[in-house]
């Protein structure tokens, strides 16, 4: 009932105007979380870069019934420690499992803290090769192409639709919201090219219309970086890469 307001009237706005609702829940110097829809929520945390600076990082949280998935971690161990401490403590909530939609540091860089609470994590099993060869934070338990995950009686699916950004990246639909976490595969408006140190750049404009053609009824979209927006991202990530 915390955000009956919310659910109720703000976001009924979004569904009538097509405007996205935004609602700041907890915010500190490392972590900043928003809900942007009855189910699902934003948080942001900051990686600090040898060639972009400091760079705000989103994830998405899915709550519903008393449970919670997180996708992708915060980029510290500091603001994953915050985010656990919120969604336990403060939302009451059992977090069942922290996805990483592919293997860079801002996807998976607090992955120990969730280990550490013994929440499972997965990811694609392209990722899982990726990240142990870099070195990093390993998820557990991996899929080839599709993955369901639910919170209560929130279903969110897991689906490769081709490289883009890295080999690995996936996204993250919550149907019952019509959200799209499309991770770093997705560019917020007006943005640049970003990190494209891993990236397939000829097939990344194929890969996000395969996006768009398996969830059209989708109305928010969640980019790895920067504002959220519908389907316009979807359309500028598509333009900007078929230039190059």
């Amino acid at each position: 009932m915390k955000h009956l307001l919310f659910s109720v009237l703000v976001f009924f706005s979004f569904w009538t105007t097509t405007s996205i609702a935004q609602e700041m829940l907890y915010t500190s110097e490392t972590l900043q979380i928003e809900q942007i829809s009855p189910n699902t929520f934003v948080h942001i945390s900051y990686l600090n870069t040898n060639d972009f600076g400091k760079v705000a990082c989103n994830g998405m949280i899915v709550i519903n019934e008393g449970e919670a998935l997180v996708f992708d971690t915060p980029a510290s161990d500091e603001a994953s420690i915050e985010l656990i401490n919120w969604l336990e403590n403060d939302q009451k909530t059992k977090i069942k499992a922290v996805v990483s939609t592919h293997f860079h540091w801002d996807c998976l860089g607090g992955l120990n803290e969730f280990h550490n609470k013994e929440i499972p994590s997965y990811a694609s099993d392209k990722t899982i090769a990726l990240a142990k060869a870099a070195g990093y934070p390993i998820p557990q338990n991996g899929f080839k192409k599709k993955m369901s995950l639910k919170a209560g009686n929130i279903k969110v699916t897991n689906q490769f639709f081709g490289e883009g950004h890295t080999k690995d990246n996936f996204v993250a639909y919550v149907p019952s919201d019509k959200v799209i976490f499309g991770g770093c595969m997705i560019k917020a408006l007006g943005v640049g090219n970003g990190n494209l140190e891993d990236a397939n750049v000829a097939a990344w404009p194929a890969t996000v219309r395969n996006v768009k053609s398996a969830f059209p009824e989708t109305l928010i979209v969640i980019p790895g970086h920067g504002k959220i927006g519908g389907t316009e991202l979807l359309d500028y990530t598509i333009e900007m890469f078929s230039t190059k």
